[in-house]
């Protein structure tokens, strides 16, 4: 595999810099950080993004998340690992990533509700939203995260 493009980022600044503010806006938001990333690397992984994988279970660890939560993220359906309010985040981030298929459902949104302020409820699918337009950005261009040599094949 090789990047189809290396300079979108610059060619699409403007862009670039309303998705960065958009980011922004989010982390200033009332959601907890490490629920953040919980969904950053959930939605990634359903969309296949290995540079958005790999870049956000580096600040998840490098902010204190538990590595085996992050081992385990894709089977949190059968874990322990995760609370009440996660699980509600990990099933609304699968069902707005995968939108097309799942209508967002009912139950989804109301284990949201049982759960977060309606400030909350509200911040939630702009998190999720921003997740997947980065991942569909980054494997558009099938965008190379980095490689250190011990990990290199």
């Amino acid at each position: 595999m090789s990047a189809r493009m290396t300079d979108y980022l610059t060619r699409a600044e403007p862009a670039f810099k309303a998705m960065l503010a958009f980011e922004a806006a989010v982390k200033a938001g009332p959601l907890d950080g490490m629920l953040l990333h919980l969904i950053k690397v959930r939605a990634s992984q359903i969309n296949g993004c290995a540079y958005c994988i790999h870049m956000h279970v580096g600040e998840a660890l490098k902010d204190g998340e538990d590595p085996m939560r992050l081992h385990l993220l894709a089977g949190w359906r059968d874990s322990p690992l995760y609370s009440e309010r996660e699980r509600a985040a990990l099933a609304w981030t699968e069902a707005l990533t995968l939108v097309a298929e799942t209508g967002a459902p009912d139950a989804d949104w109301e284990a949201v509700k049982a759960v977060f302020t309606p400030d909350e409820q509200a911040w939630l699918p702009f998190a999720i939203g921003a997740i997947n337009v980065w991942n569909r950005v980054q494997v558009g261009f099938r965008a190379e995260h980095p490689v250190d040599r011990r990990h290199a094949a």
